[in-house]
């Protein structure tokens, strides 16, 4: 048990506050699932009431199936392909082993506390894979320079071991990679060289190095791959307990699409890639200058998201793109406020919007380029943000014409069907809290309005961070048109949806 609350990131005093708060948690759950379940049982189920069960039943088999599906293949990748690749990689020995490791963190706009804890761990991997290693340090104030010197004199790290800074503006972190990037082919690496690229919140856990460079000599047209997360948050409990459930579904969803080489995201927190790619003049630019040509919207280039333009451009240029479940990092979580609401909804509008900008391109790549799962998968996004909402107005709607019946039965619906959700999240090894059944419907619901609000709004964008957003070259025109249409194109497909929703009851 100590060891479980440790790896939550809880110190060993607080552990007899944290297992009580937590006990009492599931407690109160099971209490909820049980209490709501005697009220609907002594309710008479009328024939409608029965009709209603079906219909709601019968969409969620089938978004419920959905996450079977990747649930299965998550843990066929987590179990069984997984161990078998990485026996492999034992097997080829040093011939596995890279010819240069580059990694390249990013900093801007983060506390001195995380710079320290951040490069302390990065120094720390480059001595101890004992591979010929260079940290670049792609940094805007030359205090981070300064701390930076400081921590490699403490390390005294060997000859094979180096340290190469480079200075940018402060215009953001696409800028950034971009130059460092740069910075990295003028010392022509060659084809068995790797790059990881790393957040400048991301503190690397030991040994991730050495479990991730070897797998590219295993798979020859792999051009990245990315890690698995775990969250350090600085906040209350509920922001606390939706990052670190964020990141349980993460590791299950990039496990189900690893088993097809088709991970769909390189995570900028930290992700391994091939230096042959980052050094392409083509990655380069598409990292630096992604934009979006939309048939409404016009023409504007991308803020945030860089790490969906390296997935895109790896999609493009023909590679596959892995995840490595067993190389774990840890993240320095700031949320953008204080308030839970506020932040969530914030970290979801850059989030979703990063997703949707690229689900709007990327199916245009293709069945042969994607493959069928892939491209399910991405145009299943699009339905998920009004299917997520079905239940809920229906049961409203049929609660208020009808009967308050409707209602209880989707509240019991909801409590245990997220209840189980929450339990099969055991299998993915990232510990679970009794907030997740809330937290976990919070993020259909929310979630769902956010992603239908941003879809008609692509080319809004900021970063919660640098407190900075998109500057549109567009004309007065333009942005007026893309204001009015944008609220039109909402409210049109919101009324259909209702429609269906009235036909429905």
């Amino acid at each position: 048990m100590n060891k479980f609350f440790n790896i939550a990131g809880t110190h060993d005093h607080q552990l007899p506050r944290q297992l009580m708060t937590y006990i009492f948690g599931w407690v109160l759950v099971f209490v909820f699932l049980g209490g709501l379940g005697i009220v609907v049982a002594n309710l008479p189920l009328t024939k409608e009431s029965r009709e209603f069960l079906f219909v709601i039943g019968t969409i969620g088999l089938w978004r419920y199936g959905v996450g079977i599906f990747h649930f299965v293949r998550g843990l066929i990748f987590l179990y069984l392909m997984f161990p078998y690749y990485r026996a492999k990689i034992r097997k080829m020995g040093e011939l596995a082993d890279p010819s240069h490791v580059y990694l390249m963190v990013t900093s801007f706009r983060i506390d001195a506390l995380t710079t320290a804890k951040v490069y302390d761990s990065v120094m720390r991997e480059a001595i101890n894979c004992q591979w010929d290693t260079t940290i670049v340090c792609s940094i805007v104030e030359k205090s981070d320079e300064t701390l930076i010197r400081q921590l490699w004199d403490k390390h005294n790290p060997p000859a094979n071991v180096a340290l190469k800074f480079v200075r940018i503006p402060g215009t953001g972190k696409r800028d950034g990679l971009a130059h460092g990037f740069r910075a990295i082919s003028r010392n022509l690496p060659d084809d068995n060289a790797v790059v990881a690229v790393i957040d400048g919140d991301t503190m690397l856990e030991d040994g991730v190095v050495r479990r991730t460079a070897p797998y590219f000599k295993l798979f020859p047209n792999m051009g990245a791959l990315t890690t698995n997360e775990v969250c350090e948050v600085d906040g209350g409990y509920f922001i606390s307990e939706w990052h670190k459930l964020r990141f349980a579904q993460r590791h299950l969803n990039m496990c189900s699409m690893a088993s097809v080489s088709r991970v769909l995201t390189l995570t900028g927190r930290m992700s391994v890639f091939r230096a042959s790619v980052v050094t392409d003049p083509s990655f380069i630019e598409d990292v630096e200058n992604d934009h979006l040509n939309h048939w409404r919207l016009g023409d504007f280039k991308f803020l945030t998201g860089d790490d969906k333009s390296s997935w895109y451009s790896l999609m493009r240029l023909g590679f596959d793109t892995w995840y490595v479940p067993d190389a774990m990092v840890k993240t320095i979580e700031h949320p953008p406020h204080n308030n839970f609401f506020k932040a969530s909804r914030q970290l979801m509008f850059r989030w979703y919007g990063n997703s949707l900008r690229q689900n709007y391109r990327a199916t245009k790549l293709g069945v042969k380029r994607l493959g069928l799962t892939t491209m399910y998968v991405l145009y299943d996004q699009r339905i998920s943000m009004w299917t997520s909402l079905l239940g809920l107005s229906a049961s409203i709607v049929a609660a208020v014409k009808y009967s308050l019946i409707y209602l209880l039965l989707y509240v019991l619906w909801i409590a245990l069907t997220r209840t189980v959700i929450t339990l099969m999240l055991l299998a993915s090894g990232h510990r679970i809290g009794p907030a997740y059944p809330l937290v976990l419907y919070y993020n259909q619901i929310v979630g769902s309005i956010m992603k239908i609000y941003v879809y008609f709004r692509l080319d809004r964008q900021s970063w919660t961070r640098q407190k900075t957003t998109l500057n549109s070259s567009n004309s007065s025109y333009q942005k007026t048109f893309n204001k009015w249409s944008s609220r039109a194109m909402t409210f049109s497909c919101c009324a259909i949806f209702m429609s269906v929703i009235l036909i429905l009851v």
